[in-house]
């Protein structure tokens, strides 16, 4: 095997991608920035108990470990940042009041999640700490969907759920982690025939309860119908008020709910949702309210939240025209070049991008735009014209 072939999954990223992964990252960190959400920017690494604790096994097994050659401590490298924000939150910043935080940076994963996806998703994500009302829910919920908005992805389809409905219904059952594991995973799949395996054992209400869950899917009507045939139990009545409230006020957006959807993180605790678009193999915003991520830090504060993947918004975002720039001839090094060199740089002091042909090549640059040039004059002295 070549000693420059990649693993499986990992990839390069070449000019003209990374110029339009940067372009979305600093649109979807200006569309945060906006909306008074302060940036962070953890560690790749931290103790393995630190980033792992009370995250659920899901996140264990996605995430690489390795010994720290310092302390002999083992290490991991974050799979999701959200723990860590949580951490920061709890232990750093230590804020009474709201606390609006945002990041992007990368994750790794030790299996891509789905096929084709990468191990290193560039994740941009935003949270809000300290708030436990509806208010918070909506705000990121908008926010997400201005988020797409801003880096040209459209048509956007809302889809929400809330993890105390299947919480609720498995209340005082004994489940195995490998059991429970398997019945969400059912569930999300609509698998009729495994859910009736996973559940004979199980009451009949929460039962019957739990595969009337598989068609309680589509528009705001689902919510009227989970009404009717589930228990009136605390947790089922407070989720699907929690949805029809949201639904009512969220914009920009068609709005659909799966009731038995429970995919992603094992730390939601409430309203959790996706944001679909057409050309997207999946969701490309998984969020929701995890009020029980801080507890582990020593402090239980609400809090809700979303990411994406920046690197795979890229397949739907809306192209970028490229970058408009300017052509110049290289400067003479000696004193015969220092007018040339004062204009190149004036120019690029004013903001623009001038690409000096080096000498023997033309300008070989296929990430700009080269419209303009710049040239003598006829008086003689450096000036800018169009191509």
């Amino acid at each position: 095997m070549s000693a420059w072939v990649l693993p499986d999954h990992i990839a390069d990223v070449l000019p003209s991608e990374a110029r339009h992964i940067e372009e979305l990252r600093r649109e979807l960190l200006d569309t945060a920035r906006a909306y008074g959400y302060e940036l962070v920017m953890p560690p790749m690494l931290e103790h393995l108990e630190s980033l792992l604790t009370g995250t659920g096994e899901a996140l264990d097994l996605q995430t690489f470990k390795l010994v720290d050659q310092l302390s002999g401590r083992m290490l991991g490298l974050r799979a999701d940042t959200t723990p860590q924000v949580a951490r920061i939150d709890a232990h750093l910043l230590n804020r009474q009041g709201v606390a609006r935080l945002c990041y992007c940076g990368p994750v790794l994963h030790t299996r891509p999640d789905r096929p084709h996806a990468t191990r290193e998703p560039l994740q941009f994500g935003a949270e809000i700490y300290g708030h436990a009302g509806l208010e918070a829910d909506l705000e990121i919920l908008q926010l997400a969907l201005d988020c797409l908005r801003a880096t040209k992805v459209e048509p956007l389809t809302l889809d929400m759920a809330d993890a105390r409905i299947v919480r609720s219904l498995l209340s005082g059952t004994a489940l195995g982690s490998d059991r429970l594991a398997a019945l969400h995973a059912a569930l999300a799949a609509k698998d009729a025939t495994e859910l009736a395996t996973l559940t004979r054992d199980l009451p009949q209400a929460t039962r019957e309860a739990l595969l009337a869950l598989i068609g309680l899917y589509g528009d705001a009507k689902v919510l009227a119908e989970a009404a009717k045939v589930l228990p009136p139990t605390p947790g089922i009545r407070q989720g699907l008020e929690h949805l029809q409230w949201l639904a009512g006020h969220v914009e920009g957006a068609r709005v659909s709910f799966d009731l038995a959807d429970l995919r992603g993180y094992a730390y939601y605790s409430g309203v959790r949702f996706g944001i679909y678009t057409p050309g997207a193999s999946d969701a490309l915003v998984r969020g929701g309210r995890y009020d029980e991520v801080g507890a582990v830090f020593g402090r239980n504060r609400p809090a809700v939240g979303f990411s994406l993947d920046v690197r795979e918004l890229v397949g739907v975002a809306g192209k970028r025209p490229l970058k408009a720039a300017i052509r110049a001839p290289w400067p003479d090094t000696g004193a015969g070049g220092a007018e040339l060199r004062a204009a190149i740089a004036a120019l690029r002091h004013a903001g623009e991008v001038v690409v000096c042909a080096l000498p023997g090549h033309d300008s070989e640059v296929e990430e700009f735009h080269c419209d303009r040039e710049l040239a003598r004059d006829a008086a003689g002295r450096w000036a800018v014209r169009s191509l």
